[in-house]
C-alpha cells in the first residue's frame, strides 16, 4: 500500500533516498477520475519497470483544465486515496500543472511510464526525460478502457 504524499519537496527527499539505496524509480500519471482495469494494468505494468513507483494524478482543476471534462467525478483527494491503496504503487502526489513537467525535473525518476495511447516517440515530456538520462516505457493494455466510455455508458443506462 502506497502513501500520499504533501509535498514535492517531502516526496523528492523520498525518492533520493531510494535512488540512493540503488532502487529504480518509476513514474506514472494521469486522472484517475473513475478507476478502471485499464488504469490498474498501466499501473501493474508501470511497477513491473522499477522497484518505487510514483504516480502523480491530477488535482481537480487540472482535470478541468485539460477540457476532457467540465467537472470532476471523484475529488482528487480520494483519487489519490484509491490510487495509493493498489499494492503496485509506492508514492501518491497531487499535481495541479497542466503537465508533470515540474515533477519530471525534480524527481528524475529512471523512467516516465506512459499508457498506450502513446508511443516513445510521441510522449510530451520525452525530451526532458531524455535530457537528465532517463527513458520512456509504454505500458498497460491496449486503450480499450476510458472514463470517458464509462461516464456515457452510465448516461445511457439513466436514460434507459
Amino acid at each position: 500500500m502506497g502513501k500520499v504524499i504533501g509535498s514535492l519537496a517531502e516526496l523528492s527527499t523520498l525518492i533520493e533516498a531510494a535512488k540512493a539505496a540503488g532502487k529504480r524509480v518509476v513514474f506514472g500519471n494521469g486522472c484517475f477520475d473513475i478507476v478502471h482495469v485499464g488504469h490498474v494494468r498501466y499501473l501493474k505494468g508501470a511497477k513491473e519497470l522499477g522497484d518505487v513507483l510514483v504516480v502523480a494524478v491530477n488535482d481537480d482543476s487540472s482535470v478541468t483544465g485539460l477540457g476532457k471534462r467540465k467537472e470532476v467525478v471523484t475529488p482528487a483527494d480520494e483519487r489519490a486515496e484509491i490510487i495509493s491503496a493498489l499494492d503496485c504503487v509506492d508514492y501518491v502526489i497531487l499535481f495541479a500543472d497542466a503537465t508533470v513537467e515540474n515533477l519530471l525535473r525534480t524527481l528524475k525518476p529512471h523512467i516516465h511510464a506512459k499508457g498506450t495511447d502513446y508511443t516513445e516517440d510521441n510522449v510530451p515530456e520525452r525530451d526532458i526525460v531524455l535530457s537528465y538520462g532517463g527513458r520512456v516505457a509504454i505500458v498497460g493494455d491496449p486503450k480499450d478502457h476510458s472514463t470517458r466510455d464509462i461516464i456515457k455508458t452510465i448516461k445511457s443506462l439513466r436514460e434507459k
